[in-house]
């Protein structure tokens, strides 16, 4: 299993109606790797994963889980996968533990089996203080960390986390990415989907770019922000500054589109020479728009994303409709 890929994928289509969701996605997940997905809200991201999962059916292509065909033999593939979905998908009137252990008894195991691994993945997840509270009083994070540890009931070899940090609070997020790091440790190959371009940049080994249901780039993160330049330069501007006019300066002296966020009034402007950086605050001068910072660094996943979809990342809101109850429901029901 170790020389093979966890995941193969060739030509994924998914329609819904005339809407190709997925278009024509290959994908390579090496055994032992985190695989980031990147890619906006509606990208096609949860769709492929949910393909590849045996949540959806193929409409086009082929994909196979360790050499185990996903349309041909989805009963197999299911014994190989674990999956966490956007939401924590438990039952809010059970404890912690009680969740685990019905899990537990879901997935064939003994009763007595069941309890020791409930207990086992609860203190991994440092969630033992909280065993039997209801997951009523439990905290997002401690959701979170609930439903990835559910997941893992059966220590499959491969799993599929799709965004598994939306809506946590910064601290949280990084106690998730510690975990998701010790899954790969303990010998797990990670298929991440997320639209945070700082998770993919910090935890995945190799990235996948998503647009419009089309894989637009592959690769690592330093090789896909070599495309962009070698360097970034990030400038904030005064306060009642013009955006606008700033970035025509720019354009005009580089020849390159900088991603500008205006409700912070900043931009950054991909560099090939660092010393170009010097051009581009004389003209914001002449031109007499004001800044209060200047730095010049290496380009982020935000550049990338940017340069190669002509966009910038558009942060997901969390879902209230009964269609994301759905997935949540289907995401279980794959356990």
């Amino acid at each position: 299993m170790t020389t093979m890929p966890a995941v193969s994928a060739s030509g994924l289509v998914k329609k819904f109606g005339d809407l190709r969701a997925v278009d024509h996605v290959d994908l390579e997940v090496r055994t032992g790797e985190i695989f980031g997905v990147l890619g906006p809200n509606g990208a096609g991201k949860t769709t492929t994963l949910k393909m590849l999962a045996t949540l959806l059916p193929i409409d086009g292509g082929r994909a196979e889980i360790f050499g185990v065909d996903v349309a041909a033999e989805a009963h197999r593939v299911r014994q190989l996968i674990g999956v966490t979905g956007q939401y924590a998908s438990v039952d809010e009137d059970l404890s912690g533990a009680e969740n685990l252990r019905l899990f537990g008894r879901l997935q064939g195991l003994s009763s007595r089996d069941a309890r020791a691994t409930a207990r086992q993945l609860l203190d991994q997840f440092g969630l033992g203080e909280a065993a039997d509270r209801r997951i009523s009083e439990f905290s997002g994070g401690m959701r979170r960390r609930l439903d990835l540890a559910a997941s893992l009931i059966t220590r499959p070899p491969l799993i599929f986390l799709d965004e598994p940090t939306t809506g946590l609070d910064p601290r949280t997020r990084g106690q998730m990415w510690d975990t998701i790091r010790g899954l790969v440790e303990d010998g797990c190959t990670v298929l991440l989907t997320t639209q945070y371009l700082d998770e993919a940049d910090q935890l995945a080994d190799r990235v996948c770019v998503i647009d419009e249901g089309r894989k637009v780039a592959e690769g690592t993160p330093d090789a896909l922000k070599s495309q962009v330049g070698a360097s970034t330069l990030q400038l904030e501007l005064s306060p009642g500054a013009d955006t606008e006019a700033a970035r025509q300066v720019v354009w005009r002296v580089l020849g390159a589109e900088p991603v500008a966020t205006p409700e912070a009034g900043r931009l950054s402007v991909p560099l090939e020479v660092a010393d170009r950086a010097a051009d581009v605050l004389i003209a914001l001068r002449a031109a007499s728009i004001e800044i209060l910072s200047v730095s010049v660094a290496k380009p982020t996943l935000d550049e990338v994303f940017f340069a190669l979809t002509g966009h910038g990342s558009v942060p997901e809101q969390n879902p209230t409709t009964s269609g994301a109850q759905a997935d949540d429901h289907i995401l279980e029901v794959a356990r």
